[in-house]
């Protein structure tokens, strides 16, 4: 399995020479093997290696037993390594986001000061193939469009890097068993609480039963997306270099104005519309949702001069008579406050 580790790393750029990679390790099998398996292929890739555990404090017993596995097997592979506790529930409740959103946010938040401290330019995660059919499902679920029915990548902003993404669990764990390497099984993943726990456990299995390649048919529709992504990405960056123009804020939060071109804007394809408006939310760090989209798309194409839409924490676009401006008139405020409404004049 190395070997064909070596060949992904390789084909799809995920490191150079000399680079240090942060690579985060739960202790289950996942991240477990991806540790072994970069620090077998470092020599190769000169590449150094430096095992991060987080204790989320969410499972005190376990996570013990976690840190002290993972320093062990970073120890003995000659990795350097490190860790830290985050509250959790703390952080979810001050920030009114999930458990789930919080652990994540707050992990690769570790991870990025982990790199800075040891002049790691890359960060892997283990995600594998199975992650990614789960993603896919898990998005639809939520609503998403082509962009998220790609799936996650290989590589994301050029450091972010997932060796794991076309390789099954299955394999994994057989990699594990050969190498005689130990792991642990976090309770939480038998947890239905979460959603992704029961689209793993429930969701993927009845598939199976009308299709028991799903996970595999899922991972290439995923493929095929990414690729026809690439194209539109590039599409929609030449189309915002013409219309769109991006100026200073002077709300004190850093975030700037968006000015969007009228007429050009309605002369693009509906897909067009839709991905430039996505952007400008991404812009201006608010979740773009189909529904906050379509009544841009609505509003861009009948409404009256003057128009306004009123999004989540104090985010608004006004229709004028050459512009679509999207700003924060009074800086970002932490109440969602979702009005979502139109207002005229």
């Amino acid at each position: 399995m190395e070997k064909e580790i070596l060949a992904v790393i390789r084909t799809a750029g995920l490191v150079s020479p000399g680079e240090g990679v942060i690579v985060g390790v739960s202790g289950g099998p996942d991240s477990m093997a991806l540790l072994h398996v970069l620090a077998a292929l470092a020599p190769t890739l000169s590449i150094r290696i430096i095992a991060v555990y987080v204790n989320h404090q969410l499972r005190p017993d376990e996570a013990e037993k976690e840190g002290h596995l993972v320093e062990q097997l970073a120890c003995s592979l000659g990795a350097s390594f490190a860790t830290c506790r985050i509250d959790v529930k703390g952080e979810a409740g001050k920030r009114k986001i999930s458990i789930e959103h919080a652990a994540r946010e707050l992990r690769y938040d570790f991870f990025g000061q982990a790199a800075e401290k040891f002049l790691a330019e890359k960060i892997a995660v283990a995600h594998t193939a199975d992650d990614q059919a789960e993603e896919v499902l898990l998005r639809l679920i939520r609503g998403t469009g082509r962009t998220g029915l790609s799936g996650m990548k290989m590589m994301r902003d050029g450091k972010i890097i997932r060796p794991f993404l076309t390789t099954d669990k299955e394999e994994l764990l057989a990699y594990l068993a050969e190498k005689n390497i130990s792991f642990l099984t976090d309770s939480s993943n038998l947890q239905r609480d979460y959603l992704r726990n029961r689209v793993r456990l429930d969701l993927i299995p009845y598939l199976r039963e009308f299709n028991p390649n799903i996970s595999e048919t899922l991972r290439r529709t995923a493929a095929v997306l990414q690729d026809e992504e690439v194209i539109l990405a590039a599409l929609t960056e030449n189309y915002w270099e013409q219309i769109v123009t991006v100026l200073p804020g002077n709300t004190g939060d850093g975030l700037p104005v968006i000015s969007v071109e009228l007429a050009a804007f309605l002369a693009l394809d509906r897909a067009l519309q839709r991905r430039i408006a996505e952007k400008v939310f991404i812009t201006l760090q608010s979740r773009p949702q189909f529904k906050k989209i379509a009544q841009i798309l609505q509003v861009a194409a009948s409404g009256e001069t003057g128009a306004r839409l009123h999004f989540s924490r104090g985010l608004r676009m006004k229709k004028g008579r050459q512009h679509l401006v999207f700003s924060y008139p009074e800086g970002k405020t932490s109440s969602r406050g979702d009005l979502d409404d139109i207002r005229q004049g």
